[in-house]
């Protein structure tokens, strides 16, 4: 069976709703950027070099040298990456909604006093 980074990507996208995320993770990493978002950069960054690792035509072992363990390594690295950017853009998403929902008080009961 011959796999490609095509196929591996498929597979990593498929991972608990990834392809879902893909515009969360832009916007992530945007605010990360701006000063928004207050997290590590090693958090960030890590993760989408694998991803870039994977894409790129460029492997410290290719697959057209040795077939199988060329896949092997992208393979590593996206069984280690999707699930940390993924848990990633989940810490995100809820501090995000913290940011939107923090502001807004609701009164209960209210007495006017003269």
């Amino acid at each position: 069976m011959k796999y490609s980074k095509l196929n591996l990507a498929k597979e990593a996208i498929s991972h608990k709703g990834f392809v879902k995320k893909i515009p969360d993770i832009f916007r992530m990493v945007r605010m990360w950027k701006k000063g928004i978002y207050p997290i590590k950069s090693i958090d960030i960054i890590l993760p989408l070099l694998g991803i870039l690792y994977v894409i790129s035509p460029i492997d410290l072992l290719p697959e057209v040298a040795v077939p199988v363990l060329g896949v092997l390594d992208d393979l590593a690295v996206l069984s280690l990456t999707i699930p940390k950017l993924v848990k990633e853009v989940d810490k995100f998403l809820l501090w995000e909604a913290e940011q939107k929902y923090s502001g807004i008080t609701k009164v209960i009961d209210a007495e006017i006093i003269k």
